[in-house]
């Protein structure tokens, strides 16, 4: 056992008297790896959070807490400034919510370099670029002058990845570091920490839901379910051996089968020479750069009741492709839905056509407004297309999309923040799928949940699809959810298609260095699936 580093004793969490977090005992040695993993809700975020003081004012952290020498029960504000972001780094799981939009990317890792280690001017630009730079970032010195939101999603997490590890801490806390990350990068960036862990001694705290990273880059497991602690153990132990019901559960909870047999018809979308480019800013007393060419132009093609899957690493421009089939950003090319050209329509013509094609977003908290309650939000499209609708009729649809998507009615007075993450994601389906559309554009709408959700998320869009015969255009980073949901695949690589065809032909017999490049660090396992 290494020289413990972090130690939990008994940690017990309750807002407002609900006890969410039960005596939970854990240590990370130096130079460790321990992965807390359990399903949404099962209070993993919240040990970390509590264990470094981070919860709001309604949460009572009791049991001990050390790191090192140091009882963390008794340091004062000041000390925990010093400490967080010092001595322990933090990675969130939702870098678009934990960075700053108002700062570019520049300012926002300088200002750890200037508050821990007193680095600022030219030195920190310096030491930033290399940070960028240690996280696989390309054009690393292009991108210390932009802004968050104009990053992708993985690009964004790489940002937080190189914030935390900017002072070289004692302890990281990676809350769920590779969520929006593509599965090559995925590899990249653990072998990165975990080559920083052994350089500097460094323990890790790996907070995630996806066995196969567990598996690979973990020292020791711990199970959480509902805030008790289930079993401890070495990773290759735990999982050959076992001893919790709900772990077997969680090991079982691979996505399995296929998506229902399409027949090949006139397309629903076709896409022709589609390309999109961004000019680049231009910086006083220079020429104006070339513009930066995001989707190179490509045609595509998708039939009713059938799935395309696109897939690539993060940047390659996967959503921005799924943005301009939607209109949602400007292209070349043509674009037409079922007979009607899109990039042709503009104003109250498009705005009637879109109640046709809906999209469900990554990130479900970011794109369901906090301050509606869920019948609000499941009903404000149909409000808006159907105006002639009766306020009966409205809440009739919505209990009924509800019961569609595996919701309570009673949920419907709810709002966004008092829900899982799976469960947020069936909601953001429902307020698409109550429009009736016959396109569904699905971006990353697995990447953040847990497998056994994934599962369950994955039923239901089969389910919904087999019933509704809707097209999907399904982005994802995770081959086996490609694998589970898609007729065909697409594979993109900065902008470009480097192969394309039937899902199971390009899956188990890719033709491109690069997505047998993918294919290998998926880890995908095809013999043992259900391929019929």
């Amino acid at each position: 056992m290494p020289e413990p580093l972090l130690r939990l004793d008994d940690l017990s969490i309750t807002f407002d008297g609900i006890t969410v977090v039960d005596k939970l005992s854990l240590t990370v040695g130096r130079g460790e790896t321990l992965a807390l993993v359990g399903e949404s809700g099962s209070g993993k975020s919240v040990s970390a959070l509590g264990a470094m003081n981070l919860l709001p004012s309604n949460a009572r952290v009791t049991g001990g807490r050390w790191l090192g020498d140091t009882d963390l029960t008794a340091l004062s504000a000041r000390g925990w400034r010093g400490l967080r972001g010092g001595q322990v780094g933090f990675i969130f799981q939702e870098p678009m919510t934990s960075l700053n939009p108002l700062q570019t990317i520049d300012k926002q890792i300088g200002e750890t370099l200037r508050l821990h280690q007193g680095i600022s001017g030219k030195a920190a630009r310096r030491r930033t670029r290399e940070l960028l730079e240690q996280v696989k970032l390309p054009r690393a010195e292009e991108l210390l002058d932009v802004w968050p939101h104009q990053l992708s999603g993985g690009q964004r997490q790489r940002v937080m990845i190189a914030m935390a590890i900017a002072n070289e801490p004692e302890l990281l806390i990676a809350d769920e570091p590779t969520t929006a990350l593509d599965v090559t990068v995925q590899q990249d960036i653990l072998a990165l920490l975990a080559e920083l862990r052994d350089h500097h001694g460094m323990g890790m705290l790996f907070i995630t839901h996806d066995l196969n990273l567990v598996r690979r880059h973990a020292d020791r497991v711990c199970v959480l379910f509902q805030g008790h602690e289930q079993e401890t153990g070495e990773v290759s132990e735990v999982f050959r051996q076992p001893r919790s019901a709900y772990t077997r559960l969680l090991i079982d909870a691979e996505p399995e089968g296929r998506p229902p047999l399409v027949s090949q018809r006139s397309p629903l979308l076709e896409a022709r020479q589609l390309g999109v480019r961004f000019q680049r800013p231009k910086r006083l007393f220079s020429r104006r750069p070339a513009p930066f060419e995001a989707v190179h132009p490509l045609d595509l093609r998708l039939s009713p009741g059938e799935t395309l899957g696109i897939v690539g690493e993060s940047g390659s421009g996967k959503t921005t492709l799924a943005l301009a089939l939607l209109r949602l950003t400007e292209s070349t090319g043509e674009i037409e839905f079922d007979g009607s050209r899109l990039d042709r329509l503009s104003g109250k013509p498009l705005r009637q056509l879109r109640r046709r094609f809906q999209v469900v977003f990554q990130d479900p908290y970011g794109s369901l407004s906090p301050r509606l309650p869920v019948s609000e939000i499941i009903s404000e499209g149909l409000r808006f297309h159907f105006p002639e609708l009766k306020e009966a009729d409205v809440i009739r649809r919505v209990q009924d999309t509800l019961r569609e998507v595996g919701l309570p009615e009673n949920c419907a007075s709810r709002y966004p923040h008092e829900f899982s993450g799976g469960q947020r994601q069936r909601i953001a389906v429902a307020r698409a799928i109550i429009l009736e559309p016959e396109l569904l554009v699905l971006d990353e709408p697995t990447s953040a949940l847990d497998r056994t959700v994934q599962k369950q998320l994955i039923e239901l869009l089969r389910d919904l699809q087999a019933r509704r015969g809707m097209s999907y255009l399904f982005i994802s980073h995770d081959l086996a959810v490609i694998h589970a949901m898609a007729h065909r695949v697409m594979v993109l690589k900065e902008g470009k298609v480097v192969e394309q065809g039937e899902c199971l032909a390009v899956l188990e017999r890719p033709t491109t260095d690069y997505t047998r490049a993918l294919v290998k660090a998926a880890g995908l396992s095809l013999s043992t699936r259900t391929i019929s």
